[in-house]
C-alpha cells in the first residue's frame, strides 16, 4: 500500500442515519483495503454525522443541501488515484467490488470504468450506453473515474441535474472507457427522506 490510497470513495450523506450503516458496511467489508472513505454530511438534522464517524475520521460537514455540491467537497479533499461515488442509501452488492475494479484499473489506460447495477424489483441495468448512439449516462455512482482525468471538473449547483453537466464535461474530454459488465451496485431508488426525495416533493 502506497502513501496515497488507490481509491477515494466519496459518500454524500443527507439525513441517512437509518440507511448509512448498510452503505458503509458494504465498503468496510471489501477484501481490497487500499482506499480512503470520505463521507460528506450535507445539511443533516439527524445523527448521520455520528454514524459516519463510526466508520471513518474523514467526515466533513456542509450545508449545501445538494448532493452534487457535497460530491464536490469530497473530490476537493480526495487523495486517491481513482474516484468512486456511493450514495448514502445504496450499497455495493459483494465484498469483491474493489478487488475487481482494482484489477481493471491497474491494467488499463482508461479514464472511466462504468459497471452494471440492480435496483428495486430486481431491475437490472447496464448504466452505460454508447453515447454516440444513445446519449450519455449521467449517474456518477455507476463508474470509477481516474482522478487525474477528472481534474478540476466539478458538479454544478443545479437541483436534480447536477450530474448532467458533470458527465457532459467529462465526455467532452474524449475519455478512454473500459466497460466492466459485472453487477456491482444496488441503487435504492428514491427512498423516503433522501435529498432527491425531499427536493422532488417540494416541487
Amino acid at each position: 500500500m502506497g502513501s496515497k490510497p488507490f481509491f477515494s470513495i466519496i459518500v454524500p450523506a443527507h439525513n441517512a442515519q437509518n440507511y448509512l450503516r448498510k452503505c458503509l458496511d458494504s465498503v468496510v467489508m471489501q477484501t481490497f483495503k487500499d482506499y480512503e472513505l470520505i463521507v460528506v454530511c450535507d445539511n443533516c438534522t439527524d445523527n448521520t454525522f455520528a454514524r459516519a464517524r463510526e466508520y471513518t475520521d474523514r467526515v466533513f460537514w456542509t450545508d449545501y443541501g445538494q448532493d452534487g455540491q457535497a460530491r464536490n467537497a469530497g473530490i476537493d479533499v480526495a487523495e486517491g488515484e481513482w474516484l468512486l461515488f456511493l450514495d448514502d442509501d445504496d450499497w455495493w452488492i459483494h465484498e469483491y467490488v474493489l478487488h475487481e475494479l482494482h484489477e481493471v484499473c491497474s491494467h488499463t489506460d482508461a479514464d472511466m470504468i462504468p459497471f452494471s447495477f440492480i435496483w428495486p424489483n430486481d431491475q437490472y441495468g447496464r448504466f452505460y450506453w454508447d453515447h454516440r448512439k444513445y446519449g450519455i449516462n449521467y449517474a456518477p455512482w455507476s463508474k470509477a473515474y481516474r482522478r487525474s482525468f477528472v481534474g478540476d471538473t466539478r458538479f454544478s449547483a443545479e437541483k436534480f441535474t447536477s450530474d448532467v453537466p458533470f458527465a457532459e464535461a467529462l465526455m467532452a474530454k474524449n475519455p478512454k472507457i473500459y466497460i466492466l459488465d459485472r453487477l456491482v451496485y444496488y441503487y435504492n431508488y428514491m427512498r423516503p427522506g433522501s435529498q432527491t426525495w425531499e427536493d422532488k416533493n417540494k416541487c
